[in-house]
């Protein structure tokens, strides 16, 4: 069983910058595709990022270009780089952890997310 904690949320003016991290303990971290997930008030839990095990990336259209998802394997972290911030951006931001290798996989290990909130 996975465990996930998120960390590094907090309240940013837009066009700053903030960076999440997420400690994954339990299974053998170096194995798994990890994703970032953000649900906003009244709206779906959707992907913004993945990573595959070993570093390919997905990432969503309204992100792409100013989030950037990488990997610590030796310390079974995963970041969320996110610059140049829109109010848009915020949400309660999830890390998840996939039941696979690639970004394609499933996700079924859940962190308790991180609150976001992007000023204007």
């Amino acid at each position: 069983q996975a465990q996930l904690v998120e960390s590094g949320g907090g309240l940013v003016q837009a066009g700053g910058s903030l960076r999440l991290s997420c400690t994954a303990s339990g299974r053998t971290f170096i194995s798994y595709a990890m994703g970032w997930a953000r649900q906003a008030p009244g709206k779906e839990r959707e992907f913004v990022a993945k990573i595959s095990w070993r570093g390919a990336t997905y990432y969503a259209d309204s992100v792409k270009g100013r989030f950037t998802a990488s990997r610590d394997n030796a310390k079974n972290t995963v970041y969320l780089q996110m610059n140049s911030l829109k109010p848009e951006d915020t949400a309660v931001y999830y890390c998840a952890q996939g039941t696979g290798a690639t970004i394609t996989s499933d996700y079924n290990y859940w962190g308790q997310g991180t609150q976001v909130t992007v000023s204007s």
